[in-house]
């Protein structure tokens, strides 16, 4: 099941995201983030975050945020997807994408990115699925766990504005 994260949900999307820096080169984060960090995501009106939960057990999250700090991309949001280890490949990755690109479609952005570390087909592959494009790529842009790393970005156009677009609308 698919649903808006929740403070409760807060430690277990710590844990995952602890062994994605602690393990491996998915993140370039040095120091997993706390709980209390993950409660201030979660609450943040701006962007969605979701949570996949199995059997009453959080098994994964992807969540929007801001792409850059300047006033012009507001519009733009940059998504990311985390599962549990030993969960990959059973779609729940592609539940999350679904329905997090249905939430920010509804708040108003008009495309989305993501930040792949190389290699990692498992992630690119998920987002050609839902119709994203390789925008760039940056070679041995990341050091981590003894090695230099390639990073790519994926981008998708949500919709396409006449004009000037309505402000993105908050989570309410």
């Amino acid at each position: 099941m698919i649903r808006f994260a929740n403070f409760a949900d807060a430690r277990a999307i710590a844990a995952i995201y602890a062994h994605y820096v602690h393990k491996t080169a998915i993140t370039f984060v040095a120091e997993a983030p706390t709980t209390a960090d993950f409660v201030s995501r979660i609450s943040d009106p701006r962007y969605p975050f979701l949570v996949a939960e199995k059997n009453d057990r959080i098994v994964g999250y992807a969540y929007a945020s801001m792409f850059r700090t300047k006033a012009a991309y507001r519009w733009d949001v940059e998504l990311s997807i985390y599962l549990a280890p030993g969960i990959e490949g059973q779609g729940v990755g592609s539940e999350l994408m679904e329905q997090l690109l249905v939430e920010v479609e509804k708040l108003g952005y008009l495309n989305a990115y993501s930040c792949i570390t190389m290699p990692n087909d498992r992630s690119v592959n998920l987002h050609k699925k839902f119709g994203f494009e390789e925008m760039g790529s940056f070679p041995n842009s990341g050091y981590k766990l003894g090695q230099w790393h390639d990073v790519i970005w994926m981008g998708k156009n949500l919709a396409i504005p006449e004009g000037a677009p309505e402000e993105p609308h908050l989570l309410v």
